[in-house]
């Protein structure tokens, strides 16, 4: 049962995540992580990680992401009851990759080498705050995290297949 647990959880990717209430009528700020922001519409319905299904429409932009109106949301109450949510799709809904692209969900928890196989940890997050994607990296054999810009020449290979990102960090990093 585990396994099938975490095999559905590889399948399925997220797209979005409810960042809380706007206003009294039950709509909710809803931020996507999809390459086009306003793609996230077009994978419904979305899923939480509860399973539930979700039908919403953008109703417009607000800073940040989307306005938009959840099925089923009638009130204040219950859209800030789902702030925090994450919505998911599956991976088959997703359009197909270009070369050295990748989903965030796949470089999560890739081993990283520098460029003489040395271990230097795995992959913990990747941020994107509009300059370009930022890996955070737990640091081998220890508590700390490391960022480094997620560009080619700071990582000049990501081997999905073969589960690890090797980088050629700065001298002064971390």
């Amino acid at each position: 049962m585990a396994k099938e647990k975490e095999a559905d959880e590889q399948r399925m990717v997220c797209v979005g995540a409810i960042a809380g209430a706007h206003g009294v009528r039950g709509d909710v700020r809803l931020k996507s992580f999809c390459a086009d922001p306003k793609a996230i519409a077009t994978y419904q319905p979305l899923v939480d990680e509860s399973g539930r299904r979700w039908r919403f429409h953008i109703k417009g932009p607000v800073k940040g992401g989307f306005l938009a109106r959840f099925e089923g949301v009638e009130d204040r109450e219950a859209a800030e009851a789902l702030r925090g949510t994450r919505l998911y799709v599956p991976r088959e809904a997703l359009p197909p990759l270009g070369e050295d692209e990748f989903y965030h969900a796949d470089l999560l928890g890739l081993m990283v080498t520098d460029t003489g196989g040395a271990t230097i940890g795995r992959i913990k997050a990747v941020f994107d705050h509009g300059a370009g994607d930022i890996l955070e990296i737990r640091l081998a054999n220890s508590p700390k995290t490391a960022l480094l810009p997620f560009t080619r020449s700071f990582v000049p290979t990501v081997d999905i297949a073969g589960g690890r990102l090797v980088i050629d960090p700065p001298e002064d990093w971390p």
